[in-house]
């Protein structure tokens, strides 16, 4: 039965409490030759469902410092990060004991420049590019596919 009140307090709580903060980089490139707009997605460690880099604030660093730096981390990417956030999405996260806390993630675009060989979570994840449309159709956050659609909306309508 004290299973049960823990369980039941444990909901109370998660209900109560505002949503967690995290930071995310919507890693973008526009080719060269086609002009073409690609988004970046890898695949998270846990669900292997896919995602865009994210991670918890950090102190000392800006938001769209955190976001740019687990853009490196998990996909081995640099480039600019906007220091103006594209918007925002929740989602909820499973932590590693089974509960599940509700996140806001606040977005920065970041016009990827450089790829490395090495980085922090190399092997871990599988990373690809895909067109606006096909990422949007990855992905399982609604309000990340919106960021999305409004990105490619706002890069089509001023090319770089």
């Amino acid at each position: 039965m004290a299973i049960l009140a823990r369980i039941a307090n444990d909901v109370q709580l998660m209900f109560r409490r505002p949503p967690r903060q995290q930071y995310a980089a919507l890693c973008y490139r526009v080719k060269k030759k086609t002009g073409e707009l690609e988004v970046l997605l890898l695949t998270s460690r846990d669900t292997g469902r896919w995602v865009i880099p994210k991670g918890w604030p950090m102190p000392g660093k800006l938001s769209h410092e955190v976001a740019a730096r687990e853009a490196f981390e998990e996909a081995g990417v640099r480039g600019t990060v906007e220091t103006e956030p594209l918007g925002a999405f929740n989602y909820p996260k499973v932590l590693k004991d089974g509960i599940q806390v509700p996140c806001r993630v606040q977005v920065y675009a970041l016009d990827v420049s450089d790829l490395a060989k090495n980085f922090k979570e190399k092997g871990e994840r599988s990373i690809e590019w895909f067109s606006c449309a096909e990422a949007v159709k990855r992905v399982r956050e609604p309000e990340l596919r919106d960021l999305i659609l409004a990105f490619e909306q706002r890069i089509t309508e001023n090319p770089l």
